[in-house]
């Protein structure tokens, strides 16, 4: 069983489906793509051309399946979730010895009425386009009949075996962790090898565990920040009230995309990541100019109250909680979230680009008499702000897409933590530092690394 990972993935992030393969009697082998995870080889090609990175992403296919060819009978399935849905379809295509392909959150133009052999396609219950594009696929075997899901059309036999699932309460990453995932993919494996099993399988059930291992980590840091040292007497910030902090909500989140329709975004060997680093920078940049216009980024008359040595620890209790109690688990658990190679030297330059972002946000959510609510507003403005660059250039910020609802789950825990840090400290930039450092090390350790 081959098994390969989507946009920004790894192979940690695939490990349920071959725990649970595993358990049951298959050989399953998972491996980073070139540009993934802790592969040092960079991905080549244009991504939106199939003699561009899809070739590439086909090679590395190709080499893995050539090795698990040599461990078992000769018979391979795959499975591929997301950007390498396509991938193992086209792979399957061109190979016949694939018994079996499983397309998790599947989009590609290339399946027909009789390939891939044995197609089974999987999206999470919140994949309304993707689950569309699904049936579809089925109702080219089981026309006439109208396409249902949960329902087997065509024969295993003959290779043209299809269906769709649909996994309950998921979206485009936790559909990796769902139970219904996984008992799916193993049950139409079984049926593509003829396999007929006496006992209950044994499916990796991790994810609940890690939602609660992540959960508990955060909400630690509640009790925790009360160990960090008061900074600032009274508290610190704008203090603006709802009339006076709308145009610093609105006129970044608008005008940022607007501006960076026709910049070139391209100096970083990381898709679509030095996007995102100078959407981060420019809305940063605006609200900064326009906190100075409105009179707000004064440190007033308790600047002076500031001890450097009081910051700097509870800054480096913010981040190292951080690093141990998240980027640890996520690593271990999770998807590859260590930086190797050229890494380490990426996330430093995309810190430069979320900084200002953070700090200038940090400010004008903060201070005493802010506005209720204006953390949470900020940040959905943010992610507005994101869903318009991606309408008006969408071929070239179209893994944005992807991206954002795992940005979401980021800002609601970091927003936690700083608020957490913010109500001990009095001081808004130290959670707006280890905010920064956060994101610029989630884009730098988990999007692709791209030469040439």
């Amino acid at each position: 069983m081959v098994i390969a990972h989507g946009f920004a993935g790894s192979q940690q992030l695939m490990k349920s489906f071959a725990l649970s393969f595993a358990r049951n009697g298959y050989l399953a082998i998972t491996f980073d793509f070139a540009g993934h995870g802790r592969n040092p080889q960079g991905m080549s090609g244009d991504v939106n051309l199939i003699e561009g990175a899809t070739r590439r992403l086909l090679e590395d296919v190709t080499t893995v399946a050539a090795k698990a060819r040599t461990l078992g009978d000769g018979r391979i399935a795959v499975l591929g979730h997301s950007m390498a849905s396509d991938i193992i379809v086209r792979f399957a295509e061109s190979d016949p010895s694939v018994v079996a392909t499983i397309a998790v959150s599947m989009f590609s133009p290339a399946v027909t009425a009789f390939a891939p052999r044995n197609l089974l396609m999987i999206d999470g219950e919140w994949e309304g386009t993707l689950k569309t594009e699904a049936l579809r696929n089925v109702g080219l075997v089981s026309a006439p009949e109208p396409p249902q899901a949960g329902v087997t059309y065509g024969d295993f036999g003959a290779g043209t075996a299809r269906r769709a699932a649909f996994s309950p309460h998921a979206e485009h990453a936790s559909v990796l962790f769902n139970e219904v995932t996984m008992r799916e993919s193993l049950a139409w494996l079984d049926e593509s090898f003829g396999v007929t099993r006496q006992a209950t399988p044994e499916i990796d059930s991790r994810g609940p565990w890690i939602v609660a291992l992540l959960g508990g980590v955060v909400m630690l840091g509640w009790p925790l920040s009360s160990l960090l040292p008061r900074i600032q007497p009274l508290p610190m910030g704008a203090g603006l009230q709802w009339r006076r902090m709308w145009p610093g909500v609105l006129i970044p989140a608008v005008a940022t995309p607007l501006l960076l329709r026709f910049v070139p975004t391209h100096f970083l060997p990381v898709l679509v990541g030095d996007y995102l680093a100078v959407h981060f920078f420019l809305y940063g940049l605006i609200t900064c100019a326009l906190l100075v216009w409105q009179g707000s980024w004064s440190k007033g008359e308790h600047a002076q109250q500031t001890a450097p040595a009081s910051f700097l620890f509870a800054l480096l209790a913010v981040v190292g909680y951080g690093f141990v109690g998240i980027v640890w688990p996520l690593d271990s658990f999770v998807t590859s979230f260590v930086p190797v190679g050229s890494r380490p030297m990426l996330v430093a330059v995309l810190f430069l680009g979320t900084l200002p972002y953070f700090l200038s946000d940090e400010w004008l959510t903060r201070g005493r008499g802010a506005a209720r609510g204006a953390y949470a507003v900020t940040k959905v403005a943010f992610i507005i702000s994101l869903a318009i660059a991606v309408e008006l250039d969408p071929e070239r910020l179209f893994f944005l897409i992807i991206i954002i609802p795992v940005i979401v789950p980021f800002f609601i825990v970091y927003g936690l933590l700083s608020r957490w840090t913010y109500a001990k400290t009095g001081h808004p930039l130290v959670a707006a530092v280890a905010s920064a450092l956060a994101f610029a090390w989630a884009i730098g350790v988990t999007f692709p690394l791209v030469t040439g």
